[in-house]
């Protein structure tokens, strides 16, 4: 979308422990490059058609701040390429939560960051309608 503002805004974060655990419990798993994602279709109406959450493995980065790091830029790479995915969701009325776990050993540089968000996202929207059918 031109002109559109391409935001991360509060109702896009998951927050909900109930949700988070039924994530883990029962949710759909797939790996791309870089992450392990784990998703399921919402119980609940959300305000946003995807929440998520972004998580940096200790065991991997001690530092903290080599940890927010990777965060940082694994947002920001969410926040420019989501709209393909909220195209989608919205087209089919669905509304779903993630969690998104860095699983690589290095620290990435933002290129190849953006480039596997994006696979990510093409994956989960294959792997959403899959499960339509």
């Amino acid at each position: 979308m031109i002109g559109a503002k391409e935001t991360f805004k509060k109702t896009e974060r998951l927050c909900s422990q109930k949700i988070i655990s039924l994530l883990f419990k029962s949710g759909n798993v797939f790996y791309s490059s870089f992450y392990k994602v784990i998703w399921i279709k919402s119980p609940v109406r959300m305000p946003s058609p995807a929440q998520v959450v972004f998580s940096i493995p200790k065991m991997g980065f001690r530092h903290a701040v080599v940890r927010n790091l990777i965060k940082r830029r694994i947002k920001e790479a969410y926040r420019k390429k989501k709209d393909f995915l909220y195209k989608f969701l919205t087209g089919r009325n669905i509304c779903i939560a993630m969690i998104i776990i860095y699983r690589n050993p290095s620290v990435p540089d933002y290129q190849s960051v953006e480039k596997s968000i994006d696979e990510t996202l093409k994956k989960l929207t294959l792997m959403i309608s899959d499960r339509e059918i």
